[in-house]
């Protein structure tokens, strides 16, 4: 990755890269990514998890990063070390993966640590802060890690073994722990303390606090002693209540104030490691299996032990090993400190797959190891402590065969899969088709491990994946597949070509498109795409994309793997065909918003004025030219649409404002609109609400009315020597001739002081008619002023009087704004946090920095490469499940992780909901998410038949927003819908055609079943047949060997050289009947038609004609 000087030298200067760090710094902060830039780390092992552990610490940024492997690279390692190619076989593993992870961030240089063996010099660890072994033995383990503990070196220790692995954490003594969960710190609004120190939120809002958090207060009367206090320990005493301790001597509460959470640090003492493997301290990833940490504690311990005396692991599925293994196991247990119950069959099959080496088991044991090495170095977040150990035997497969036949080498780069798995279920993986919807974070990693799996490399296997958007620079910090050259490019290329350069054995094998998947691209994605399919893999990062892909695959029925992230957060979720519910069967909580009363005149909370602010760019820099556009473009905008939209006078005020006498030709005019605007928001708006409302005011019940989350503002008086007066006015200008397609000159901030100490702001006096709604419970004393009235019918003449004819501006048009957050030099986020700290001026609110801001506004997902890493690794060992074909839902996980807790939660998914209904032969179950009723396109007769012989009688049919049937429709009314196909009652209700790529039609239907009760039934999907469908047919007919790709396209036929015109099946069969040779022997004719279809006759008459093959002679199969 290249960085331009002036990054270079801010990152000397200890400054941190926004552009690229921006969505990590909102996980770790400030503080925390200058503490990782001090710091130098030594990864030993370059294998699979440990090429994972360095990418992501490399993405992170630290001071330098340096790698320890002096091992030749070997064949097998291609199964999980993504930086190794074959031609890198038998060359040292560091200085192969060195300069390859170092393309990852030009802020991290990465180097080699030198040496064969790192215990002869351990005094070089000196000059590290964090050292971090995997694939190393327990000797080394021991001789590392009790030299690091001695000399306050910080040491993580990670293994992987198949479907098994371990981390284990020393941090030394008293460490420090800045921040144990890095959640935001809460605050409130105070209702009231008494001198015993109970605290009550106002208007019951729940306070968010724990036992154990500690708060301190502003603003408080009566009790001054409390603002600004050293932090108190908070006990709780309900949601809304919380205890101080007691304030006997803090006088008498009177009224207002806020308490606010603080973060206090917390010590924590480790064990050294010699110590822990005597008597461990676990951290349980699974609370399904308590008793699996101490098992396998046991027989990692063992299998270190069978390397010791036999020089290698346990030989694949291999029992005489594993017999010799468990004495080792058993040799343990009996010096262990406690007594364990040896489970031998789990470690027997510890044994067979201690040679297996997997990608999403390097990807969750990367991610997890990488997380605890930036919390050793920035103190951000809760360390491991001290051993976890995680296991995934429920992703073995019971439908494909394993041996030691079949699980032994085979001498290709998937021999760390077949290990574990064997050659049946390699081949299985191999031949399917996936499809991955996003190439973003989790999308690059995804692809990345199913590139190690050599997933869809096979005759039968394929992998498409799609994304509509470019790479930006912010994306590099974890989106590992891109780097700075492709900035730019289209997503899906670039990491398909990534993918592809780390496993050639994909060339070929990757579709990529550039589609949204949405109701807009069906036909992109449609029938024949979906059914081809054997699965999906979401990786998006909107609910609404989500929810929609999820749709189709419960209607296609193909398995979803779902996941996200959130900063240290994770979640997986797996949707499985008439087994579990989908993503769509539960909500996320609404986004949070806030009343338009509280933002209009009310705020209390910075917050507030951020989504204030941001209204503000909207208003003034899209909305408005973007109505002043309309009337510029639209015939009779003013009497055919404004006059309907009830805000008559407000729009025709804002094209007067922008085309009328204030339209600027020069950036001074910019200037000196933003200054009013100024004037406006910041002083006048504030004087008008303090006339109406004093700030000696009381409510109706004498209570002070600016009183508890109403806080009495106070107007600005513009001073150009206020830094944030005066990036208001710059951003405002410059937006505001970008609007206009003004020029740039680059006014310096002297010439705009100078030009603003000329300007004249007109004197400003409040309004007495002027109304200003007080509380949102109230109605708005305003709704009602664009009424019909006589007043406001003058008002409006003398508004469209006003403005210029659109004719007489020349084709003049204004350029809206589109809003992007990541771009620092287009003033959006400059304005809106200018706009935001004025208002927070105005109402004493402690400001937000820019970076705060543009979170906020930008409504910005935090994230980071650790946490992507693992929750992919998650989501490809349930993937493994799917391609067995288990249907135990059990033995299915979906989960849930906090890396910075760290908490790990793992639970069965929710079984799809369940109905029934009393047919005509008893009665019938059925599942309300997956189950639907399909039927040919038959006439509505014949379908209200069928379901009469089901034991159901229909009420209603309806498709779309169309009501084809109801049993209370008047007999005249059915008579013509009744003979009817369908699909032809469709289009002839809804009076729009099927589109051509369209191949089925929903129906709803409500009907009663015998016991005359009304019963929840599932949808009915009518069976179409597209034209592809019928070209093909008729393509074999007419002698083709085999159907053209696609199911004969117009683009599979342009070969023909004939011109195939809105795709219609007359040209195809003109194609057809003048270039295919005719078939030699009529028994081939066997034609697939539905009865009744809408091409048939077509087809047949075809035939007649070049054959003169009667339909009497055509043998007719249904399928």
């Amino acid at each position: 990755m290249d960085i331009d000087q002036n990054n270079a030298s801010a990152s000397a200067n200890g400054e941190i890269d926004e552009s690229l760090y921006s969505r990590q710094l909102y996980v770790l902060g400030h503080e925390a990514m200058k503490r990782m830039s001090t710091s130098n780390v030594l990864i030993a092992g370059m294998k699979g998890l440990g090429v994972e552990i360095a990418k992501n610490i490399a993405l992170a940024g630290v001071k330098s990063l340096t790698l320890f492997d002096p091992e030749p690279a070997q064949l097998c390692d291609l199964s999980s070390q993504f930086f190794l190619h074959v031609e890198d076989v038998g060359k040292a593993r560091a200085e192969i993966t060195a300069p390859r992870i170092s393309e990852l961030n030009a802020y991290t240089p990465v180097s080699i640590h030198p040496g064969s063996d790192l215990t002869s010099n351990l005094g070089q660890l000196s000059q590290y802060q964090v050292v971090v072994l995997t694939s190393s033995s327990l000797p080394v383990q021991l001789a590392v890690a009790e030299y690091c503990h001695n000399h306050g070196i910080y040491v993580v220790i990670a293994d992987t073994f198949g479907l098994f692995g371990s981390i284990f954490t020393d941090f030394g003594k008293d460490f420090t722990v800045i921040d144990a969960t890095g959640e935001n710190p809460v605050n409130g609004i105070i209702s009231s303390i008494n001198p015993d120190g109970l605290v009550t939120a106002l208007d019951e809002t729940r306070h968010g606090l724990e036992d154990g958090d500690y708060v301190t207060f502003s603003e408080v009367e009566g009790m001054e002693k409390l603002n600004g206090c050293e932090p108190l320990k908070v006990t709780v005493k309900g949601p809304y209540t919380f205890s101080v301790g007691d304030l006997k001597d803090h006088g008498s509460y009177k009224r207002g104030g806020l308490y606010t959470q603080v973060k206090v640090p917390q010590s924590i003492n480790f064990d050294s490691f010699k110590e822990q493997l005597v008597k461990p301290s676990f951290l349980f990833s699974d609370f399904a299996k308590m008793d699996r940490p101490a098992q396998l504690h046991i027989g990692f311990q063992a299998l270190h032990a069978y390397v010791g005396f036999h020089n290698q692991l346990p030989r694949p599925h291999n029992l005489a090993d594993a017999e010799q293994y468990l004495k080792y196991c058993k040799d343990v247990a009996a010096k262990s400190s406690e007594s364990v119950d040896l489970d031998e069959k789990i470690l027997r099959e510890l044994s067979y797959q201690a040679r297996g080496d997997l990608s999403p088991m390097a990807a969750f044991f990367g991610g997890l190891a990488a997380q605890e090495v930036l919390k050793a170095i920035s103190g951000k977040f809760t360390p491991i402590q001290q051993w976890l150990y995680f296991d995934s035997l429920e992703s073995l497969p019971v439908n494909s065969k394993r041996s030691e036949e079949l699980c032994a080498p085979t001498q290709t780069r998937y021999d760390g899969q077949i290990a574990v798995f064997g050659q049946e279920f390699q081949s299985k993986i191999e031949n399917i088709k996936q499809f991955l919807v996003g190439a973003g974070a989790i999308g690059c990693e995804m692809l990345k491990s199913w590139a190690m799996l050599g997933l869809g490399r096979g005759p039968g296997g394929k992998i498409s994946v799609t994304d509509m958007d470019s790479i930006e620079k912010s994306n590099l910090n974890r989106q590992f597949l891109f780097r700075t050259k492709d900035v730019g490019k289209l997503k899906s290329d670039c990491a398909a070509a990534a993918v592809q350069a780390m496993n050639p054995d994909l060339k070929g094998k990757i579709n990529t498109l550039r589609d949204r998947v949405g109701p807009d691209t069906e036909h992109v994605f449609n029938e024949e795409f979906w059914e081809g399919l054997h699965g999906v893999t979401n990786a998006l990062d909107n609910v609404d994309a989500r929810t929609y892909v999820d749709r189709r695959c419960v209607f296609f029925h193909k398995p979803l793997l779902e996941s996200g992230t959130l900063g240290t957060k994770g979640n997986t979720q797996v949707i499985l065909p008439n087994i579990t519910e989908s993503y769509s069967s539960s909500q996320d909580p609404p986004e949070q918003s806030f009343p338009m009363c509280t933002l209009r005149s009310f705020p209390n909370r910075i917050e507030h004025t951020i989504a204030w602010a941001r209204d503000l760019f909207e208003n003034y820099f899209v909305k408005s030219p973007e109505t002043v556009n309309l009337y510029l473009t639209q015939a009779n905008y003013i009497e055919t649409t404004l006059k309907q939209s009830g805000t008559e006078i407000q729009s025709m005020e804002t094209i007067r404002d922008y085309l009328g006498p204030e339209k600027p030709s020069n950036l001074e005019d910019c200037i000196a609109w933003a200054r009013l605007r100024f004037e406006k928001n910041y002083n006048q708006a504030i004087q008008q609400l303090l006339y109406n409302f004093p700030k000696d005011a009381t409510t109706s019940s004498g209570a002070a009315f600016w009183s508890g989350p109403k806080r009495a503002p106070d107007p600005l008086e513009f001073d150009a020597n206020k830094q944030t007066h005066i990036d208001f006015i710059l951003a405002a200008a410059n937006l505001h001739a970008f609007n206009y397609g003004l020029a740039n000159n680059d006014i310096s901030i002297d010439e705009c002081k100078q030009f603003l100490e000329n300007m004249v702001v007109p004197d400003f006096k409040p309004d007495a008619s002027v109304k200003i709604q007080a509380n949102d419970s109230d109605p708005d004393p305003n709704a009602d002023s664009n009424g019909s009235g006589f007043a406001d019918g003058k008002e409006l003449e003398r508004l469209e009087a006003s403005l210029p004819a659109p004719s007489t501006l020349g084709g003049f048009r204004l350029t809206p704004v589109d809003f992007e957050k990541d771009d620092d030099t287009n003033h959006h986020i400059d304005f809106i946090t200018a706009a935001s700290n004025l208002r927070a001026e105005n109402y004493n609110i402690n400001a937000a920095d820019r970076h705060k801001t543009k979170f906020i506004a930008g409504k910005i997902i935090p994230a980071i490469a650790t946490t992507t890493a693992l929750v992919t690794g998650l989501v490809v060992l349930e993937l493994f499940k799917i391609i067995d074909g288990k249907d135990d839902v059990e033995q299915y996980k979906n989960g849930f992780v906090n890396l910075a807790l760290p908490f790990f939660g793992f639970s069965e998914p929710i079984t799809s909901p369940k109905g029934k209904y009393m047919g005509t032969k008893g009665e019938v179950s059925v599942d309300k998410l997956w189950d639907r009723f399909e039927v040919e396109n038959i006439t509505l007769q014949e379908f209200v038949d069928q379901f009469k012989e089901k034991g159901l009688d229909i009420t209603m049919i309806s498709s779309g927003v169309s009501l084809l049937y109801a049993s209370f429709y008047p007999a005249s009314k059915l008579k013509d819908r009744l003979p009817l196909k369908l699909s032809e009652l469709a289009e002839k209700i809804s009076r729009t055609p099927i589109p051509s790529h369209q191949k089925n039609v929903i129906f709803e239907i409500t009907a009663d079943d015998q016991t005359g009760e009304d019963v929840e039934i599932p949808y009915v999907m009518v069976k179409l047949r597209g034209i592809e469908h019928y070209v093909a047919l008729l393509y074999c007919l007419l002698g083709g060997a085999a159907p053209p790709a696609k199911c004969a396209t117009p683009m599979a036929l342009t070969a023909y050289g004939t011109q195939i015109k809105d795709n219609c099946l007359e040209d195809y069969v003109q194609v057809l009947q003048t270039t295919v040779n005719p078939p030699r022997n009529e028994k081939t004719f066997i034609v697939v038609l539905g009865s009744g279809t809408r091409y048939s006759e077509i087809l047949r008459d075809a035939l007649y004609i070049r054959f003169g093959l009667a339909p009497s002679r055509l043998a007719h199969m249904l399928e």
